[in-house]
């Protein structure tokens, strides 16, 4: 009887074996003919490219002086959003009710609004306020560049687009990066909190050293989305008349007469948001499996 079980065990385990290398030949199969199309749209996206290759080179200077300013833009918007972000979530993690009310306030209503509705507040609300009351923005900060001898950096006086387009796109993002800071260091358990208090640690230094370093591995992958977000949001500027990344793709596109010249234009702008953010995906990934490895 042992023989017969022993044949039957060997037989079963052989039909095993050869259903998982069907299974995988199959899987190696799908895997080549995957990379197969890949490589083909590739190429074929490589030789669309070299078929408009005219306009490409003609149109190359000026996606990339506004890929520049989309840049310049992102990440000042993105500094001041952080700078929004940590009172937001200090508010919102605050003893005090006004504070913790007034920051969920904030939160709530940027979150529910529309951001292209806040950026025209910011714009006409704001700065229409400001000139009644005789306050002109860039004065006070060409004021303050020439205190800090950087007031090279602002000789254009009409630069209140810029300065009211970052702090919308900052003012707004600000929100998010509350919440995404929230979790971040909610996600502690509160006993390592209660473990600082009893080595005698202050508040500082416990977010310092124990609760900033666990909350980053949660706060990465979603303050990385958030930024890929904004440069793709500080297209919506270009309604304010800033020259972007946006603004120079509509103003080379629409004039075209072909319409495969106009599409290519508007992939071609489109390829270039690509390359902005594509890189800080794989560097979102990456910074996610290094902090991984540590825990």
């Amino acid at each position: 009887m042992s023989d017969i079980y022993d044949a039957s065990q060997v037989a079963v385990e052989e039909l095993q074996a050869r259903a998982v290398a069907r299974r995988h030949t199959w899987l190696l199969v799908l895997d080549l003919l995957f990379g197969a199309v890949a490589i083909l749209l590739v190429l074929a996206f490589f030789f669309y490219l070299y078929a408009f290759r005219q306009l490409l080179l003609l149109y190359l200077p000026v996606f990339l002086d506004g890929t520049r300013i989309t840049v310049l833009i992102s990440l000042a918007s993105v500094i001041f959003a952080v700078v929004f972000g940590l009172i937001g979530v200090a508010g919102r993690l605050s003893r005090f009710s006004v504070l913790r009310w007034l920051a969920t306030l904030y939160v709530e209503v940027v979150r529910g609004t529309p951001i292209l509705v806040q950026l025209l507040l910011w714009y006409y609300g704001v700065a229409t306020a400001l000139t009644q009351m005789s306050i002109d923005p860039y004065r006070l900060v060409y004021s303050l560049a020439t205190t800090l001898q950087m007031n090279s950096l602002f000789q254009d006086p009409n630069f209140d687009p810029y300065l009211f387009g970052i702090i919308g796109l900052s003012f707004n993002y600000g929100a998010y990066l509350t919440e995404v800071f929230r979790s971040g260091i909610l996600s502690v358990e509160r006993g390592q909190t209660e473990a600082g208090l009893s080595l005698g640690l202050n508040s500082g230094q416990i977010m310092r050293h124990i609760i900033f370093p666990q909350a980053i591995r949660v706060v990465v992958p979603p303050f990385t989305n958030n930024f890929i977000t904004l440069i793709q949001d500080s297209s919506l500027l270009s309604i304010l008349g800033i020259v972007e990344l946006e603004h120079q793709t509509f103003g080379l596109a629409l004039p075209q007469v072909d319409p495969n010249n106009k599409m290519f234009v508007f992939i071609f702008g489109a390829l270039f948001y690509l390359i902005l953010c594509y890189p800080l995906s794989l560097l979102a990934r990456y910074l996610e499996a290094r902090i991984a490895r540590a825990y």
